[in-house]
């Protein structure tokens, strides 16, 4: 058959994603991909220089997703599939452009782990990420905030005279577009993936690029690329040179063979074919292979612990099978930024497809007859010029003017482009995706005046990026324009110009709480805790008395509530942080964060018993990060017996 493209709509058992958190994300990200400062005085000098390469401050722009829940139900979802006579590709444009299922028609077996549920959880850099198929990372060290939010996806001529589905966006972290080609040949066994990211501006841009796959994982699957060496990284937060294939006793080319989550980060030489494959015990399997650009290399494994495994388990459903994941960057590590000249792109090409290797070698103890095996069947299926080639072709039509749209992305990057004049073929940006979030800014961009709500509710999303910050300097000292000036200034790190605009800004504010809590938030990382401590109570009694129906406020009240009673249970003021609890709606009291609080709560107030029954009620976090430990800590406050299997088991902490 000949490659078709078609609209698709995909239903799953799907937690909702929820609102996203109204207030700004004014800390730094933290968490499990932090480097111990003592591991890189020893690391190659390169490499050292791009892990240090612009980190990030803050999430900004991006709003933090922690609304969603843990109760499934049946979801449509918007899917584009890829098809020809050997292969079909399932994409949720919707979902950062996810590839949902690689599905082998010849064999029916599915390519990649393709996740039998949609269940949000704390891993993406603003929060909310799910676990399967092939994402797309690019912004900064970890899961993208692009995650679970929409791209533009439209038909374009492939260069084999047929279609393919371009995938574009603006990525806001790095104020940077890019496009993703996947096509599908006719005839072919393997998918292809072209892969563009442009920066537009005047100075140079860090870049950060992982294509993460899934593949199921047993006791047979192994995972073969050309090194003998890897940088290992784990929850220790070192960064270490260890042998492939074995190091600390047992061959960690086996996924089930670690005991412990790591990142395997595999030191490929230059000249080498850059390729990585998971192949059980037939020898059969995925193989992923590109370009030279894309140079490194990495497996992450869940490890046999019983913490990987509860997370694997949250992340899906009990009973499901585990998966390992096969990654792909532009650089060695995950932990650096790749510098882009300004004016200048990025590209290469990557293709997915099956392999079947002679199961003896690719399984016995010779690690170099293994990885000959592997790469001579991959030469085989795919040789090498081929890829250079189908790249060459493909950089043609790069540029190629979308035709049919599929899917309408966010309106981030028509603001950016009306913004910047940017010239960028291929990937249009146009004014009618301009939206609700959108509108103020471009008001402020055509008029140089920050508009005032028509109507009360929570500030919209704040721009940081500096071209911003200047229209917003020069532009009336509003309330409203105060709030959104001081969270620029804070992102950029100017936190006493920052303060001062938020004071600027209180001084004639209608509604106090949004600069208020920014306040708060900035006496907090100043370490003025009694005094953050008073603004966040005078921030959440002014939000009460200015609240409204909706879920905009509902998700504020919730998030304000959140911080306050932290703040006010740090410095021991039980009494007060009981009354914001008291002041959350009952809807919000009964979601799995509150029961935490509120358990905390009773254990500040001295009614260990109490909040015992809660945990003994059973209650699920569903915002817990990647990592965390929190429910065990405050079962550690409550007892030091064993945690309650009606919370503790289900949850992966």
């Amino acid at each position: 058959m000949a490659t078709s493209v078609r609209r698709d709509r995909l239903t799953l058992p799907a937690a909702p994603l929820g609102p996203e958190n109204p207030l700004p994300g004014l800390c730094a990200p933290g968490g499990v991909h932090e480097l111990d400062e003592r591991t890189k005085e020893g690391l190659p000098r390169d490499m050292k220089r791009q892990i240090g390469n612009a980190p990030l401050r803050t999430t900004l722009p991006v709003r933090t997703r922690d609304g969603y829940g843990r109760e499934r139900a049946d979801t449509g979802f918007d899917a584009i599939v890829i098809e020809n006579d050997r292969l079909r590709a399932t994409v949720l444009p919707g979902l950062g452009g996810r590839i949902h299922s690689l599905h082998h028609k010849s064999t029916g077996r599915e390519l990649v782990y393709r996740n039998p549920v949609l269940q949000p959880a704390g891993f993406a850099l603003n929060g909310a990420w799910f676990s399967g198929g092939i994402e797309w990372n690019i912004g900064a060290t970890g899961h993208t905030a692009l995650t679970c939010a929409p791209l533009h996806a439209a038909v374009v001529p492939a260069p084999d005279g047929g279609e393919m589905v371009r995938l574009w966006e603006w990525e806001r972290l790095r104020d940077l577009p890019f496009q993703i080609d996947l096509w599908l040949p006719a005839d072919s066994d393997f998918l292809y993936a072209g892969v563009r990211v442009r920066n537009p501006h005047e100075r140079p841009a860090p870049v950060y690029w992982w294509s993460n796959t899934a593949v199921p994982e047993d006791e047979h699957t192994r995972v073969l690329a050309p090194a003998d060496e890897a940088w290992r990284f784990g929850y220790e937060h070192t960064l270490a040179r260890v042998p492939v294939p074995r190091s600390d006793g047992a061959d960690r080319t086996y996924p089930t063979r670690s005991a412990d989550p790591a990142d395997y980060f595999y030191e490929i030489p230059g000249e080498a074919r850059k390729w990585i494959v998971s192949l059980d015990a037939s020898g059969t399997g995925l193989v992923q292979t590109s370009t030279d650009r894309l140079r490194g290399r990495k497996l992450f494994v869940w490890g046999t612990g019983a913490d990987g495994r509860r997370w694997q388990e949250w992340l899906t459903e009990p009973g499901t099978g585990g998966y390992a994941e096969i990654q792909a960057g532009l650089a060695r590590t995950q932990l650096e930024h790749v510098p882009l000249e300004p004016g200048a792109d990025v590209s290469w090409l990557e293709a997915y497809g099956p392999l079947s290797a002679d199961p003896a070698p690719v399984h016995g103890d010779d690690w170099a007859a293994a990885r000959a095996e592997a790469e001579r069947a991959l030469g085989e299926a795919l040789p090498r010029a081929a890829v250079e080639a189908a790249y060459t072709a493909w950089l043609a039509h790069a540029d190629q003017e979308p035709g049919e749209i599929l899917h309408t992305g966010s309106g981030w990057g028509a603001l950016e482009v009306l913004r910047g004049g940017h010239e960028l073929p291929g990937t249009p940006f146009p004014e009618s995706t301009v939206g609700e979030q959108q509108r103020p800014w471009l008001e402020l961009l055509r008029s140089g005046v920050f508009p005032a709500p028509r109507e009360a509710a929570p500030p919209g999303p704040s721009l940081v990026a500096p071209h911003w910050r200047d229209m917003l300097e020069t532009a009336p000292a509003e309330p409203l324009t105060e709030y959104h000036l001081g969270v620029a200034q804070w992102h950029a790190g100017d936190l006493a110009q920052a303060v001062r605009s938020w004071e600027r800004g209180l001084r004639r504010a209608a509604s106090r709480w949004p600069l208020l809590r920014n306040l708060a938030l900035a006496d907090c990382e100043a370490e003025h805790c009694e005094r953050a401590a008073d603004l966040y109570a005078e921030a959440f009694a002014d939000l009460r008395g200015e609240r409204r129906d909706g879920e905009q406020w509902t998700a504020a009240t919730a998030a304000l509530g959140r911080e306050a009673i932290d703040a006010l249970l740090a410095v021991g003021r039980t009494a007060e942080a009981r009354t914001v609890w008291e002041g959350l709606d009952a809807g919000t009291r009964a979601t799995g964060r509150f029961r935490l609080i509120e358990a905390r709560l009773l254990v500040a107030e001295g009614d260990r018993q109490a909040a015992r029954a809660v945990f003994e009620a059973g209650f699920e976090v569903a915002d817990l990060r990647e990592g965390s430990a929190e429910v065990r800590e405050v079962w550690a406050t409550v007892t030091d017996g064993p945690l309650p299997g009606a919370s503790g088991a289900r949850q992966p902490s």
